[in-house]
């Protein structure tokens, strides 16, 4: 993409958390402005503590934060409500998790429709079955979870992340309970969706393979931005990493 032709699905302005006050107060975000733009898988590092968990969930409206701006496709969410916030969130954000977080008494099927349903919405049911036969779940549809190995549970979740065509996903370590064969599975399915079906991907990782399937990565360390990439590989992410310290 040309830079002109960029648009910001997602950002934070001068974005700040912190948790106590006065001289105990810590910052686990300390002033962070960042963009992420349409169409494009972004990775964030960064050490243990270094902020990366809290700014993605700033971002998606799961937390609030304590000063600045999280930005979602316009829209500023502390100007929200609390319903409009669900709303946004149910309508404009796909997440994964590492814990796969399925209903276990619904089908591979009914699981990947559950935000849709929630929402008495139907979904756009040719963008449903492109999404299932991304993620090579067309034989699997009526398992249960208990009936799915680790990583056709999480191709789960990534496809129910997917199903309601959100304008952004957010994935906080969605290979970290996998074996590296499954997570290089799961990674190839997030970078197919970002490149077959135009989604926006921001992936919380601390694994520098993980990261290498990005288009770019942000780096944080004691709760601010100290470095980005773009064209990443795992040598580079390593090298990187190394002088950020963890």
């Amino acid at each position: 993409m040309t830079p002109q032709t960029r648009t910001v699905a997602a950002s934070t302005l001068s974005a700040s958390k912190v948790y106590g006050s006065g001289d105990d107060a810590v910052y686990a975000l300390n002033d962070v402005s960042v963009e992420f733009f349409a169409g494009e898988f972004t990775a964030i590092m960064g050490p243990s503590g270094s902020g990366k968990s809290t700014l993605m969930h700033c971002i998606a409206g799961l937390d609030e934060l304590s000063s600045g701006s999280a930005i979602i496709d316009g829209t500023d969410l502390s100007t929200m409500k609390d319903k409009a916030l669900t709303e946004l969130r149910r309508e404009k954000i796909g997440f994964v998790f590492q814990s796969f977080n399925l209903v276990p008494t619904l089908t591979a099927d009914e699981n990947i429709r559950l935000p849709l349903m929630l929402g008495n919405d139907k979904g756009n049911e040719e963008w449903i079955q492109k999404v299932i036969s991304t993620v090579h779940l067309n034989d699997r549809l009526t398992h249960r979870p208990s009936e799915l190995s680790g990583g056709q549970q999480q191709r789960v979740a990534v496809a129910r992340a997917l199903a309601s065509e959100p304008r952004i996903i957010f994935a906080d370590e969605p290979t970290g309970n996998l074996d590296s064969t499954t997570g290089a599975e799961i990674l190839t399915f997030m970078r197919k969706a970002v490149d077959d079906l135009g989604q926006t991907i921001v992936m919380v990782t601390h694994d520098p393979v993980a990261a290498s399937y990005a288009d770019r990565i942000i780096f944080l360390a004691d709760g601010k931005v100290v470095n980005e990439m773009t064209e990443p590989t795992a040598e580079k992410v390593l090298d990187l990493m190394k002088t950020i310290g963890h």
